[in-house]
């Protein structure tokens, strides 16, 4: 159990990274005639994960004490500094970079409706005549009607 921001107690929440993750970096960190034992792995794994906990709640901190209420990269840098991790701060502004590039490669949702393959203005007629069949219910209804298919 652990105390929420609000002063509730709540469960510890079971957080992990997949064994698969963890076992990947391993093998491309270590020589490949070495071979890392599981409990060794499992160990990484927690403290890969107390690390994660560690530094979200710093960068939470760092957040509150700006009075934001979302974490940003800058509140994780700044929390990087204050645990005395400075040295991964460059490592982490290209991780971050390399990764805003990639989300500006990928099409945003309002570019969903062109893979749908259905041409606009045909989109557009199903849109207005499902508004006219929704006016018609609700007319209908303030009306004391009962409501009925007006195809």
């Amino acid at each position: 159990h652990h105390t929420t921001a609000d002063g509730h107690m709540a469960e510890k929440e079971e957080t992990t990274l997949p064994k698969a993750t963890i076992s990947k970096m391993i093998r491309e960190i270590m020589p490949s005639n070495l071979k890392c034992a599981n409990d060794t792995r499992d160990l990484l794994l927690e403290c890969c994960v107390e690390f994660i906990h560690l530094l979200s709640s710093e960068a939470n901190e760092v957040c509150n004490k700006e009075n934001k209420r979302t974490i940003s990269a800058e509140h994780v840098l700044k929390a990087l500094t204050a645990l005395g991790f400075d040295e991964y701060k460059k490592e982490v502004n290209e991780a971050y970079g390399k990764h805003k590039t990639e989300i500006m490669g990928k099409p945003k949702g309002t570019k969903k409706l062109e893979h749908l393959g259905i041409p606009e203005e045909k989109l557009l007629e199903e849109q207005q005549l499902l508004f006219a069949k929704a006016r018609s219910a609700l007319s209908r209804s303030q009306d004391g009607l009962p409501e009925g298919n007006n195809e």
